[in-house]
């Protein structure tokens, strides 16, 4: 394992002033499974005092130092350093009620939470107490020592476990799985941000639909609104499957939906569309009606739904921009789409840049339903396409765009609700092709409709 320099600095400060000390947990899992690390800890026998004393010329920060850490700034990076300790009682399910500090790496490793992180690194030797580079190589995520212990004293590690075995690809040890089940209720004592953090990695995942397959009473208790999905037939034509099933296919499509429209996308953008897909159907539960002919049928489901994701991502302390973006996509996923200019101008002047997401949601969408349905994929790839053309070309799809303002026809109308109205209709006029963006011929269509009173 390579150590950066910036890091190995520290060790080596630590190390000449006669303490032990080496890189620990994550990073040491990323760099024996081929990647390179993000951020490297390190866990020192040194005291946090005696480690500041170690630093020499390097500036230390007390980030952490009732709990036995501080921040190293080498060669400008960042180097969390922690004594080796032991934690005492977590009454509330988070948190230690107190810790104490040992010389022994070995009790240090022990109090951590699965095998794959439990591995530390230094002078050349990997130090593997608990099994965890056999754990890595077979691709399972194992709890260091009782699993109910574990998830008793940070319950938060029952969605870390989920999230590394969606991640990593990494199965959950059977032992392990079947307490993170048992003790999922002690999940209400985390906080809703710290769930949303971890829900939001895992539903990336390579295997994000796996595991909110394997685990649906465990997502049911962060998210109680999944509870009715599961096991609720559709009695749908386009469907094959139980609603909870469809949803999680649905997030599972999402990657594949995203890579085939051949443009990059960033994780935030993949984030809101795993998270839109898990919720997308959840005011089917609340609408069905069945036609003479026993199908199905769920009008209204999208507004439902998106209602009902509105305050799912409160109570979970999503930010307002996440949330509306989350919400929208839901609102509008069964929006009919078109090709035609007209209609995608229109779109694009209502939705903006939310429209690409609602097009890929139509994707993601269609690849979770019966096969016929992946017919309609083309088309929707066909849109995107066509929206970047029209984009291309700078179109005018707002009102700031016109070529005229209120000032402008302010001869015309005062200030008023009937100028707003004006206004817009010169823009639909424009959008959809049937008007200049001219000054000229702005004003002039803009007196027509005041004269014949003809705006909408």
């Amino acid at each position: 394992m390579n150590i950066p320099n910036y890091v190995a600095a520290v060790i080596g400060a630590l190390e000449n002033a006669g303490y032990e000390a080496y890189v620990v947990g994550g990073c040491v899992r990323d760099a024996l499974s081929g990647k390179v690390p993000h951020d490297y800890d390190v866990a020192t026998s040194a005291l946090p005092e005696e480690t500041k004393r170690s630093m020499g010329g390097l500036k230390v920060v007390e980030t952490g130092i009732k709990h036995g850490t501080v921040t190293v700034i080498s060669e400008g990076r960042q180097v969390e350093v922690t004594t080796y300790r032991i934690d005492g009682d977590y009454r509330d399910g988070r948190h230690p009620e107190s810790v104490s500090f040992t010389r022994s790496l070995e009790e240090d490793l022990a109090r951590r939470d699965f095998t794959v992180n439990g591995m530390a690194y230094g002078r050349g030797v990997l130090v593997d107490i608990f099994g965890g580079q056999d754990d890595l190589k077979s691709g399972v995520i194992r709890c260091i020592g009782a699993p109910e212990k574990r998830f008793s004293e940070d319950a938060l590690r029952i969605m870390r476990a989920l999230r590394f075995s969606a991640v990593l690809g990494f199965e959950i040890e059977e032992n392990t799985a079947r307490h993170a089940v048992e003790s999922r209720r002690l999940l209400k004592k985390v906080s809703a941000e710290r769930i949303l953090a971890e829900l939001k990695q895992l539903i990336r995942g390579k295997d994000a639909e796996r595991v909110l397959r394997q685990f649906p009473e465990i997502f049911s208790e962060i998210i109680p609104e999944l509870a009715p999905e599961i096991g609720f037939e559709q009695h749908s034509r386009y469907h094959d499957s139980a609603l909870y099933e469809h949803s999680v296919r649905a997030v599972g499509a999402v990657k594949e939906a995203l890579n085939g429209t051949g443009a990059e996308y960033d994780e935030k953008t993949e984030t809101a569309l795993g998270l839109a897909m898990l919720l997308h159907d959840c005011g089917k539960v609340h609408c069905r009606s069945f036609g003479e002919d026993g199908e199905g049928h769920y009008y209204g489901h999208a507004n439902i739904s998106a209602e009902i994701a509105d305050g799912v991502l409160r109570r979970l302390k999503c930010s307002n921009a996440d949330r509306e973006r989350i919400c929208g996509i839901i609102k509008y996923h069964d929006l009919p789409i078109e090709l035609s200019g007209r209609f995608l101008r229109r779109q694009l002047s209502k939705h903006g840049e939310l429209l690409r997401d609602i097009i890929v949601a139509h994707i993601a969408d269609d690849m979770a339903k019966r096969e016929f349905c992946r017919d309609r994929i083309p088309q929707y790839y066909e849109a995107l396409k066509k929206v970047s053309a029209i984009e291309a070309e700078k179109p005018c799809l707002t009102v700031k765009e016109l070529a005229v303002n209120g000032n402008d026809l302010k001869e015309l109308l005062p200030p008023s609700p009937e100028l707003g109205r004006v206004l817009k209709e010169l823009l639909a006029e424009v959008i959809d092709g049937r008007l200049e963006n001219k000054r000229i011929a702005l004003i002039k269509r803009a007196a027509e409709l005041t004269e014949r009173g003809g705006f909408v």
